[in-house]
């Protein structure tokens, strides 16, 4: 907010980084005091300013840490003065978009009072933005939980994501229903205690049997839509991904990534950065003949891979997280959807044909 306690207009997301964890965290919520203003409760005082938010909820980021005055965090008891600066910074983004509620089948895993797991397929966006207001993953879920008859989806609590995975990329997403479930599952993704695990098919073959890149990812400067790794350790986030092989077909390799990290992209970059790019990924060079000679029946047989999977080969086969109300291990497990399987079958076969 302003200073007359209006809430900034901010075209970008601000970000900062956490002392603790090093970590990004995204501005939800920017407010400045007053000069007369009285030392009042900083839970309530925030509560009074920001619309739609209830107290425990604000309550909740206190004691998670994610509320800041004057760049340091504050406990609930803190009485705001006169000009202080605060700022509600949380580990995921806030959606800008009013969210439409769409009745578009989703493939729900599991589902209780606090969250659901979602089989995701690929070609659906995630989350609304510019260019894709409607037909998200958002708009399903804003039907579902139970805003059919409503116009506008303002309740926060149709939207709460705490994270993300690509347009075209298939597989598990988490969905949290409470405000307590929210603030748990984003603590979870950001110590890293979340478990996720990826299937993916890559040009070439890999050298070892397992490994790890560890590399810091930036957006790349010469492309805005795709990201980089970057050898400036000043730069960029710190990202980990640890690989390992699965079946090898000669000029491609079946593995699965383990995410230590979850940045924009991270799979599909940390690959290409050691030469091993997603079959069929257009934004990082997949899409065309890596490996392999160039004689026209095997051009027509990458051809037909690349028709029957129109997308990077990618998908979020494995979740698993701590309940946030039972306390309980909860591991999910997506199957390959088909365009992904026939390929792996396509190179199994003419890989034992070719031998």
């Amino acid at each position: 907010m302003n200073k007359s306690g209006n809430i900034t207009d901010a075209e970008e997301i601000d970000m900062e980084t956490d002392e603790n964890s090093g970590e990004e965290l995204f501005e939800h919520f920017h407010l400045e005091a007053d000069k007369g203003q009285n030392q009042i409760r900083i839970d309530k005082y925030i509560t009074d300013h920001i619309v739609r938010i209830s107290r425990n909820k604000v309550q909740m980021a206190i004691e998670a840490g994610y509320v800041k005055v004057n760049g340091k965090t504050v406990k609930s008891n803190y009485k705001v003065k006169p000009l202080d600066n605060i700022k509600i910074m949380m580990p995921y983004e806030r959606h800008e978009f009013e969210i439409l509620p769409e009745n578009i089948p989703l493939d729900i895993v599991y589902e209780d009072d606090d969250l659901l797991i979602v089989n995701k397929p690929a070609g659906m966006v995630v989350h609304p933005g510019l260019g894709h207001f409607y037909g998200t993953l958002l708009n399903a879920l804003a039907y579902h939980v139970g805003m059919r008859g409503r116009q506008e989806g303002k309740d926060e609590r149709l939207g709460m994501l705490v994270h993300r995975i690509d347009k075209d990329t298939s597989g598990l997403l988490v969905v949290a229903k409470t405000d307590e479930a929210q603030m748990d599952l984003a603590r979870q993704f950001f110590y890293h205690t979340i478990e996720r695990e990826y299937i993916a098919l890559v040009w070439g073959n890999l050298e070892n049997e397992e490994g790890t890149v560890d590399c810091n990812i930036a957006r790349d400067p010469r492309d805005r839509m795709r990201f980089a790794v970057t050898e400036d350790p000043e730069k960029g986030k710190h990202a980990v991904t640890h690989y390992r092989v699965i079946e090898r077909f000669g000029y491609v390799t079946l593995i699965k990534c383990r995410l230590e990290t979850g940045r924009t992209h991270q799979i599909r970059v940390h690959m290409n950065h050691i030469g091993h790019p997603l079959f069929n990924d257009c934004l990082y060079g997949g899409d065309r003949i890596l490996k392999g000679a160039l004689y026209a029946k095997y051009k027509r047989f990458i051809d037909n891979c690349f028709e029957t999977l129109p997308r990077q080969a990618l998908h979020a086969h494995t979740l698993g997280f701590i309940h946030p109300a039972t306390g309980k291990k909860m591991s999910f497990e997506a199957p390959l959807p088909d365009d992904m399987a026939s390929v792996i079958e396509k190179w199994r076969s003419y890989s034992n044909f070719s031998e």
